[in-house]
């Protein structure tokens, strides 16, 4: 699943060339969910970069704390608490990395996912507002995940899908035919992504250290084609 994020600072700009910023991008070494993040969503048919809390809460939803963080791509289109918003406002998540725990016999390893080449990537999203009165509102998003891919099952079964920047206007449009957004649903190229172990500090989601991001292994990672 995608429990925990990793977020450094990013050039936006040299990402999104297009992409209106009004604010700070948030940061952080450890995020979790119940917390706000920076989405990148289309305002006024350009891209515009916001924020929402991680746990998509529609006007519905009575209990906070069954707020969802994620949702899966093969359900998305027909459970109702995400297909009024899979089909009109959909959301990237500027992200360096996501955590996940690999399973093993005493205690789970975690490992950082990240670009191959470590650059930025954009995790699909879908995002919805809460009116409180006439003109205050409470924005909230989940990202959305897909199985992991060959190379990255041993470690966990689900990932965020990752959105190509090139892409990134036709997933945000909402105009985009459903068949077409599905199609960008898919697992990650094996060559884009690889990860490697890190510290268990990270399990703390209180611990914002620098270190819980840094290598204490090899990068497992599918060798380049020559």
């Amino acid at each position: 699943m995608a429990g925990r994020l990793y977020i450094p600072p990013l050039d936006l700009a040299r990402l999104m060339p297009d992409l209106g910023m009004d604010e700070t991008p948030i940061t952080g070494v450890n995020l979790a969910p119940r917390q706000p993040l920076s989405m990148i969503r289309l305002e006024a048919g350009r891209p515009r970069l916001g924020q929402a809390f991680w746990g998509l809460t529609p006007p519905w939803l009575d209990v906070l704390d069954h707020a969802p963080h994620c949702a899966r791509a093969e359900s998305i289109a027909s459970r109702p608490m995400f297909r009024e918003a899979f089909a009109a406002r959909r959301c990237l998540v500027p992200a360096a990395g996501v955590y996940v725990w690999k399973p093993q016999p005493r205690a789970k390893q975690p490992f950082l996912v990240t670009r191959a080449d470590r650059g930025p990537l954009l995790l699909a999203g879908l995002w919805c507002r809460f009116h409180t009165d006439l003109t205050a509102f409470h924005d909230s998003l989940a990202l959305i995940t897909v199985p992991a891919n060959d190379l990255l099952s041993p470690l966990t079964d689900r990932l965020p899908a990752v959105i190509p920047p090139a892409k990134a206007g036709q997933w945000l449009d909402p105009a985009t035919p459903p068949a077409t957004l599905h199609a960008l649903l898919t697992p990650a190229p094996g060559e884009l992504l690889g990860a490697f172990p890190v510290s268990r500090r990270v399990n703390d989601p209180g611990c914002q250290e620098a270190a819980c991001a840094h290598p204490v292994g090899p990068m497992l990672r599918r060798p380049s084609k020559e």
